[in-house]
């Protein structure tokens, strides 16, 4: 609904803040949910995303990991931190929960949702003070040892996504190995992307065959999943 400047270590950046509405979702306080957008940067599908969020009755924030300089530049920085699971990006994500609980209208309770890139943050940082995490489509960490002390995670993955074949039962295998409260489902019919609304224009078809594109009733039943899981562990 609003943009806001949140505080990080490395300076203001900007974010977008969805609140919900009192009439709808109560007068609040509301726990609270970071959404971490995907390489495609803090696009009008995050914005959406985040006011989904609000209006299922959560206080949304989702930090621009790409404010500082050029996109390409930008792609760069966010992944090497992705790859490290360290750095400015987590820095960012991190100030976007602290942004959230100093608020007077947050219960203090926060999660977090990430989308393809932001997946890979969402995982990372369920081990770092985050309640509850729901990665779509997120690369798993190289070092798994990251997931000890994890928060509850909900996961969602495709079968049809070339780029992240067997992540879902290795992601599930790692986390019952460490008996941390889980969630994960693997879609047999959607690809990468599933729950993302992309401006492929004419290249939606072929982003279809490659195991790309939205899949809405996949994308439905993992927002009905993450919606269940988070009313436990954020509302209760």
């Amino acid at each position: 609904m609003a943009t806001a400047q949140i505080s990080t270590p490395n300076g203001m950046i900007p974010a977008y803040v969805a609140t919900p509405l009192p009439a709808v979702s109560g007068p609040g306080p509301w726990p609270g949910v970071v959404v971490v957008h995907d390489a495609a940067g803090l696009s009008d599908d995050i914005r959406a995303i985040a006011e989904r969020f609000a209006t299922a009755g959560y206080l949304a924030v989702a930090p621009d990991l790409y404010a500082r300089g050029g996109f390409a530049r930008c792609v760069r920085s966010v992944m090497r931190d992705l790859q490290q699971a360290r750095g400015q990006a987590f820095d960012d994500v991190d100030a976007a929960r602290s942004h959230l609980t100093g608020r007077d209208d947050c219960t203090g309770k926060v999660g977090v949702a990430g989308f393809c890139m932001g997946g890979g943050f969402a995982i990372i940082g369920a081990s770092r003070g985050f309640d509850a995490s729901a990665p779509y489509y997120g690369q798993l960490p190289s070092d798994p040892s990251v997931l000890d002390g994890a928060c509850p995670i909900v996961a969602s993955f495709g079968a049809k996504d070339p780029m992240l074949r067997g992540a879902a039962a290795k992601l599930e295998s790692e986390l019952s190995a460490r008996g941390i409260t889980h969630d994960v489902k693997e879609y047999p019919d959607a690809g990468h992307s599933f729950a993302n609304r992309l401006p492929l224009g004419p290249f939606n078809v072929l982003a279809r065959v490659a195991g790309f594109g939205y899949h809405h009733e996949t994308s439905e039943d993992a927002w009905r999943r993450v919606q269940n899981f988070f009313a436990e562990h954020l509302t209760a």
